[in-house]
């Protein structure tokens, strides 16, 4: 009896389990596995600085995957990113990663939180996670137009808007302290030591990042706080983490007016 395996050009003899002969140049060439090609690492798209991509940063970094930044100096860099149609929406930061180009922060956060497996194991750990995530989310978006604050230099003292800025920065750190950090030091920054489950997850992060911000508003920010402190030392340690806030990382500055001023040249506003 011949028959034919499924490799081309090699053909087995067998009679009656006596000859048996395989071309083993051409059988060896396709069971030959292939080398394993090193998948690429993420590639990030967007100014140089913190804004809406620092958060992404972050969330690579607590999950010790290397990545890769190109920066955008100029008008024409973002012109020729909407002429090729690589921003879906028009807009920055812009991912690329497994083959897909993301935008729109909170979908390139969760791709990768999922990606990462830094939400919740099950059905009613993820509702928890979720719960505790939006919270840390609205508690995130505080800090946004703080960094744009601390570095515009209308609010500056003698700037055209110094006394509405630094009310705003002043109300940002106040909301913090009655709104969001009460609840986290309540529910979440105690036993266990994560705010979900046996590990850390985005929230956690996500909340680490925004304490961080308005520390650097206010250094005495949680001395009314010390089971956030503790949360604050005990995530600042883990090591990627610990790796991300160390000097010459990939984490960004508080924003100066210099970076300022070259985001609004890009975006024209």
């Amino acid at each position: 009896m011949t028959f034919f395996p499924p490799w081309p050009n090699c053909i087995v003899l067998n009679t009656a389990g006596k000859n048996t002969e395989i071309t083993r140049s051409v059988l060896g060439a396709y069971r030959k596995p292939k080398p394993a090609v090193m998948a690429a690492k993420p590639k990030l798209w967007y100014f140089h600085g913190r804004g809406r991509m620092e958060s992404i940063r972050w969330l690579l970094a607590a999950a010790g995957v290397e990545f890769e930044e190109e920066f955008l100096e100029t008008r024409e860099q973002y012109e020729k990113l909407q002429k090729d149609g690589r921003l879906l929406f028009g807009q920055v930061p812009l991912v690329e990663i497994d083959g897909m180009e993301l935008t729109q922060t909170r979908a390139i956060l969760s791709y990768l939180a999922a990606k990462y497996n830094l939400h919740g194991k099950d059905l009613k750990e993820t509702v928890r996670y979720q719960s505790a995530r939006a919270n840390t989310w609205f508690f995130s978006k505080l800090c946004l137009p703080i960094r744009r604050l601390r570095s515009d230099a209308a609010f500056q003292p003698g700037g055209r808007g110094g006394d509405k800025g630094r009310c705003f920065l002043a109300l940002a750190v106040k909301k913090a302290k009655t709104r969001y950090f009460p609840v986290f030091e309540k529910v979440g920054c105690g036993d266990p030591d994560f705010l979900v489950g046996n590990k850390f997850s985005w929230a956690d992060i996500q909340l680490l990042e925004a304490i961080l911000t308005m520390e650097e508003l206010d250094a005495s920010v949680l001395s009314d706080f010390p089971l956030l402190k503790e949360f604050k030392t005990r995530f600042s340690n883990i090591p990627t983490i610990k790796k991300f806030l160390q000097p010459g990382s990939q984490r960004k500055p508080p924003p100066d007016s210099h970076y300022v001023e070259v985001v609004r040249n890009i975006l024209q506003f």
